[in-house]
């Protein structure tokens, strides 16, 4: 399908066609069809605002967000997010609890609350861990035997360990950890971010998404939807394997840069006509055409590991079999970082369920194909960012959409979903290295010390980047609306 298989107008042109203006090929349809420009597919279009939003985004006295002026000084000026699709098990993975061990195989205890789940049965029973754990770096900070390679990194990373959101439903949570919300519809932290301080780059997307060969994230495209905002701050999928942006190339040398150039700006033109007020998916097509001009020459170079030595490849795992695909993701990130893309998404997880940290039946065999395919190339891209001076100025986050629960499911070896405390990490960008924040009870079930409600962590997130979540506001149907909706607080705690 072509780039330039436009919608029909849902209003009158303005300027209708006459036989004067008579365009090559038919109607102003039929000729964009036939262009074959190769821009890049349907996927492109709507790609990114180059420059923050030219309309206020707080109120008039708070003046413009942007590279230059944001609210106060940034500790992070980019943000990458590893997202873990289906729930990593916290009691498996960094929050040990020998007293679930001492439990395994009994009924759960009165004393420790409801388990709110999707498919637990009545009175279920607990399910100790049967990891390896170890004290790691000079913080002493609990790791499993699941992530060896993340071990080194112990003191890179700040843990926290009391995160919670209100849904056990994959779709829901995951909409609510990208936007603060459990519906679709509102805009993801990736064009909230690109909405208040816009692009480094003129030539590359602003906000990046690298989804799994398998299959997208249950909860689909509104994961990096741009909502009620702009559509021009959506997020960019990249495609899987060695071309991740598809027909960008011309197919036609008789297009020359010239030639395109020529035809890109009688394009512009004519969508110009049709240009109303309020009309963000029109003026974002008109800025993915040039985005995708511009693209050309850049993009196919950001994406070329072939530049990259054997050392660095061999540091993501790419020539491995089983890091390979995740591990050339990495290395793209950490490309595309490098050439000023504000905001990259990787998704680990995606597709039938045997490809995500959905460890219903199994969570041993779950989680050591999942960790096994994405340890390497995550610790990988920390040592390289802080080799390369990146990681201060880079905030990476790592979490999945809710955490697993103490309990086994169906008297299997699996768990269920658990929304009210699990595991997430992160790391540069003004976080406080070697910090393990909040914990949960005995079990690992409930958040009960420092709970960081996802409200929290998307305040502290866009308060890195140096945003007030108090003060990044969109006007929507006459609500101010902010990513925290009506609640969330910094958490100062891991603030370096």
């Amino acid at each position: 399908m072509s780039l330039f298989m436009f919608p029909k107008p849902p209003v009158k042109p303005r300027f209708p066609v006459t036989e004067s203006r008579a365009l090559p090929g038919g109607s102003r349809r039929q000729f964009l069809e036939s262009l074959g420009l190769g821009f890049g597919s349907v996927a492109l279009t709507q790609l990114l605002a180059s420059e923050p939003s030219t309309k206020p985004i707080v109120a008039p006295h708070l003046g413009h967000l942007g590279p230059s002026n944001p609210h106060f000084p940034a500790r992070a000026k980019r943000c990458i997010f590893l997202f873990m699709v289906g729930g990593p098990s916290q009691m498996d993975l960094f929050d040990p609890k020998p007293e679930l061990n001492k439990l395994d195989g009994k009924h759960l205890p009165a004393s420790y609350g409801n388990v709110n789940s999707q498919f637990l049965e009545t009175d279920p029973l607990c399910l100790g861990s049967t990891r390896r754990w170890g004290r790691y770096g000079q913080c002493g900070m609990d790791m499993s035997d699941l992530i060896p390679q993340m071990h080194q990194h112990a003191d890179t990373i700040a843990l926290v360990r009391s995160c919670a959101v209100d849904s056990v439903i994959h779709a829901p949570a995951h909409y609510q950890m990208n936007s603060g919300r459990v519906l679709m519809g509102f805009p993801s932290l990736g064009s909230w971010v690109t909405y208040g301080l816009g692009s480094e780059s003129q030539n590359l997307p602003a906000f990046v998404v690298m989804a799994q060969p398998q299959g997208t994230p249950e909860g689909g495209v509104p994961c990096w939807g741009s909502g009620f905002l702009p559509a021009s701050h959506q997020g960019t999928l990249f495609r899987p394997g060695s071309s991740p942006i598809v027909n960008l190339a011309s197919a036609d040398p008789q297009f020359d840069r010239t030639r395109q150039r020529r035809i890109l700006d009688y394009v512009g033109t004519l969508n110009r006509r049709h240009l109303g007020a309020g009309n963000s998916e029109l003026e974002a097509r008109i800025k993915s055409y040039e985005l995708a001009f511009r693209m050309q020459s850049e993009a196919p170079e950001a994406v070329d590991l072939t530049r990259e030595t054997a050392e660095t490849r061999a540091l993501y795992g790419v020539d491995n079999p089983r890091t390979a695909e995740f591990g050339t993701r990495c290395l793209i990130t950490r490309r595309l970082i490098e050439r000023g893309v504000r905001f990259v998404q990787l998704y680990s997880g995606g597709g039938p369920v045997a490809w995500q940290w959905d460890a219903h039946d199994d969570v041993n065999a779950n989680h050591e194909r999942m960790a096994g395919a994405t340890d390497r190339p995550v610790a990988g891209l920390l040592t390289d960012l802080k080799r390369r001076g990146l990681l201060d100025e880079t905030l990476v986050i790592w979490g999945g959409e809710f955490g697993r629960t103490p309990v086994s499911q169906k008297g299997s070896r699996g768990r269920d979903h658990n929304a009210t405390g699990f595991s997430m990490w992160f790391a540069g960008g003004g976080i406080k290295p070697g910090t393990v924040y909040g914990s949960t009870d005995e079990i690992g079930l409930h958040a009960v010390e420092n709970r960081a409600h996802i409200n929290d962590i998307h305040a502290t997130i866009l308060h890195l980047m140096g945003m007030d979540h108090l003060k990044l506001t969109h006007s929507h149907e006459g609500r101010d609306e902010r990513i925290t909706n009506v609640a969330g607080s910094v958490m100062q705690n891991l603030v370096a």
